[in-house]
């Protein structure tokens, strides 16, 4: 997927996964301007990314996975 079709999918509200640091959690989208995106993560806080350098999964359910 292409920087600009993820930028087009990310939207305040949603939640993500990051493919580099699973330990962080799953995160919600705060904000999307251009090609950076804020989220808060459970294990590591509020974290401003680059949508094109960052491995970004959209989760559906949030919940999914937990025992």
């Amino acid at each position: 997927m292409t920087m600009r079709s993820m930028q087009a999918l990310l939207q305040p509200g949603q939640f993500i996964r990051l493919g580099g640091k699973p330990d962080w959690g799953v995160g919600q989208v705060q904000s999307v301007a251009g090609d950076r995106v804020t989220a808060n993560f459970p294990n590591a806080g509020k974290v401003l990314l680059r949508a094109g350098a960052a491995e970004i999964e959209v989760v559906d359910d949030p919940h999914a996975g937990r025992g």
